[in-house]
């Protein structure tokens, strides 16, 4: 008998290549996330937590670690769920602010993959741009990441190209 898949488990490096690109579901920003989120954190910013301040953008904006955040955990959810070992860099550019009540999706691009010497891991660098529902990029960031390999591919070495 074959031994069954386990839903939910991410990928392994082995099992990504370069230039392949991955988008997540939705997620919509609510009140409540803005409040749990600058509560738990301590950003409690005016602008954050008056509905009637008038400061240079309207609406209900969010901290761009909260827009972080929410896309790291989708991306947690559906690409590195048991395969990701560490977060070891981000580089981050905040584009636009995002809102409450704003849809965000992050769409992920592989562009480096080095094996590493131990273990059968790979670093692996990705850039990810999130949108909000009108299309417009909020956010890009370059996270670095430490993966595990299969072990049932240990041997398996790809083109590597590492920018």
């Amino acid at each position: 008998m074959k031994e069954p898949i386990l839903l939910g488990r991410g990928y392994y490096w082995q099992d990504l290549a370069l230039d392949q690109e991955f988008v997540t579901y939705g997620r919509t920003v609510t009140e409540s996330d803005l409040m749990s989120f600058i509560t738990m954190t301590g950003m409690t910013e005016v602008i954050f937590t008056d509905v009637t301040h008038k400061g240079a953008m309207e609406g209900r904006v969010v901290p761009a670690a909260l827009t972080y955040t929410l896309i790291e955990g989708l991306l947690v959810q559906g690409m590195v769920q048991g395969t990701g070992m560490a977060l070891l860099e981000v580089e981050k550019k905040v584009l636009a602010p995002v809102r409450v009540g704003d849809t965000l999706h992050g769409h992920v691009r592989i562009i480096g993959i080095r094996p590493t010497s131990r273990h059968g891991r790979a670093v692996v660098k990705s850039e990810v741009s999130v949108s909000n529902q009108d299309g417009t990029v909020v956010m890009r960031y370059l996270p670095t990441r430490l993966l595990a390999g299969d072990p049932s591919k240990a041997s398996r070495e790809p083109s590597t190209r590492f920018e």
